[in-house]
């Protein structure tokens, strides 16, 4: 998966509670068999005027022209919650979505980002509330900046917000490792012991017959 050490983008506000995956990719359109053309599906019931239809909201935040090209959505507490359905992130991050900053998310679904390399910030409403109102005025001129490694995200007027991340998620984010990425990194310790237990318990890597 790609690296996230640093990011600047266009921020969306979307602050609504409790957007849940099936509000960001419904059901109906999770009907292909791989990731790709997901993010055409991304938040349908709110995007399109009607179920099924193509046919965009212009009242919905990522179809105004202000927010062209988003990349970062700013969003109410518990986004993410419902069903862990990893289609969610998958149609996010096809979409260009690189992160999302909320006062917090549903467990399974902050999990599934990281594996994909989609970064979830948690901050407090009132912060989050502060950034919406600091980008509304010209979203494309003032941008959200995000940096992995300090911790810190970036208003466009120049505050600066720290953010906590375990330790575990913020490596596997800034090496753009996967679970088995992490794992083989300690290949040789791996193989290593493998040798040595080889010579200690033969008969636990004998070849069953035929």
């Amino acid at each position: 998966m790609d690296k996230f050490i640093s990011h600047t983008g266009v921020a969306a506000p979307l602050l609504r509670i409790n957007v849940d995956t099936d509000a960001i990719i419904p059901s109906r359109e999770m009907k292909r068999v791989s990731k790709e053309g997901l993010g055409e599906g991304l938040f349908a019931g709110w995007r399109y005027l009607a179920q099924g239809a193509r046919d965009p909201n212009p009242e919905f935040v990522l179809n105004k022209p202000d927010y062209a090209g988003a990349s970062i959505i700013l969003s109410g507490d518990n986004f993410g919650c419902g069903s862990s359905r990893e289609h969610a992130v998958w149609a996010l991050k096809e979409y260009g979505i690189r992160a999302i900053i909320a006062p917090g998310f549903g467990a399974i679904f902050a999990n599934n980002c990281i594996r994909n390399g989609l970064l979830p910030i948690v901050l407090p409403d009132e912060a989050v509330k502060a950034l919406a109102a600091s980008v509304e005025k010209d979203p494309q001129t003032n941008k959200i900046h995000i940096d992995l490694e300090k911790k810190q995200v970036t208003g466009p007027g120049g505050k600066v917000y720290d953010f906590n991340i375990e330790d575990g998620p913020r490596d596997m984010l800034l090496q753009g490792l996967d679970v088995i990425g992490l794992t083989l990194r300690h290949k040789a310790d791996i193989d290593a012991f493998k040798a040595k237990d080889r010579l200690a318990r033969p008969w636990i890597y004998l070849e069953r017959g035929g």
